[in-house]
């Protein structure tokens, strides 16, 4: 089983999250409410809609890890996924992306009625494309690669619940 098919079996379980095929009609999709917020087109990596405000704050954090590919003002991201270290971060920023679209949809009791429409995500940036694994460089880049996958997760924090 690839690390990719590992989290969508653990994606399947998350109560906010629905499966389907992408906008982008390649893959595989996991969103709320109409809006992609992770895409998996191949067996190596994942697409996350994280959005670019989010993108913006944490961008030192995910520069640092060599399991992420951040496009300059993009609100997508890729993470790679070669291992569970990267499968935990990958889980952890998609925490992170449904607290941001909850933000932008308001807590129901805010507006006295149902929560507004979730934002659409704009087209993920998908193309085919051969990403060489920093793993492949030898054994000091894989534990470089670990140091860093743990300062991304003091960023973000701690993983929030998912049936909120």
């Amino acid at each position: 089983m690839t690390a990719a098919h590992r989290a969508m079996t653990q994606l399947e379980s998350w109560p906010n999250l629905v499966s389907g095929s992408p906008r982008c009609a390649v893959g595989r999709s996991f969103g709320t409410a109409g809006c992609d917020i992770v895409h998996f087109h191949a067996n190596d990596a994942a697409d996350l809609y994280l959005t670019r405000t989010a993108v913006e704050r944490l961008l030192p954090q995910l520069r640092d890890s060599t399991a992420i590919r951040v496009r300059p003002g993009a609100s997508w991201i890729t993470v790679l996924l070669d291992c569970d270290d990267d499968v935990a971060l990958l889980l952890t920023l998609i925490s992170v992306a449904l607290k941001e679209h909850d933000a932008v949809r308001g807590p129901e009791e805010e507006y006295g009625g149902p929560r507004t429409a979730a934002r659409t995500a704009p087209p993920c940036d998908w193309e085919p494309r051969a990403i060489p694994s920093p793993r492949a460089a030898g054994p000091v880049a894989a534990s470089a690669h670990h140091g860093r996958v743990h300062d991304a997760w003091k960023a973000v924090g701690r993983m929030v619940p998912h049936g909120h």
